[in-house]
């Protein structure tokens, strides 16, 4: 009788240690809904601030519109250099909607923004300051959230070289 016992024992045993593993590999496999809703609104960030990267802050360089003409005569960098930082910002845009550049395009348009961040303080005597501070906080988020694509782009640039 015990070894009966002994034998539903380890049975029940074993069965049990394979449902946890078998609901743990589920679970994994398997994104949570909460997880699942903070990617998708991550992703929505990565939206949003590329549609005012492309059309709020590199269009109006690209165009040449007068406040941005202005602006950049005012620094002394004139229309080269208004063009240069719309191309950036635009390239940045398109970068963070391509899933293996975007955790390097928040990086890059983090440094624009440390960037603009100064101009605005010295040049601006601080007028707009906070607003590249503002985008600086999801911008690093993107990149650290999305970090796992620099690995792939990593591997698809050794692949390349």
């Amino acid at each position: 009788m015990s070894e009966t016992t002994a034998s539903l024992a380890a049975t029940t045993s074993t069965t049990s240690t394979a449902a946890t593993t078998s609901t743990a590999a589920q679970a994994s496999a398997s994104p949570s809904p909460r997880g699942r809703r903070a990617r998708i609104a991550l992703r929505g960030v990565q939206v949003l601030l590329a549609l005012f990267y492309g059309f709020a802050s590199a269009l109006p360089k690209l165009i040449a519109h007068p406040s941005a003409a202005d602006a950049f005569d005012e620094m002394g960098w004139g229309s080269g250099g208004m063009y240069a930082i719309g191309a950036l910002e635009l390239a940045g845009a398109v970068a963070l909607l391509v899933p293996v550049l975007q955790s390097v395009a928040a990086m890059a348009l983090g440094a624009l923004m440390v960037g603009a961040f100064v101009v605005q303080v010295v040049v601006f005597d601080g007028q707009n300051a906070a607003t590249p501070l503002i985008l600086l906080v999801p911008l690093a988020l993107i990149a650290w959230k999305r970090r796992e694509s620099n690995v792939e782009l990593l591997k698809w640039a050794r692949r390349g070289a």
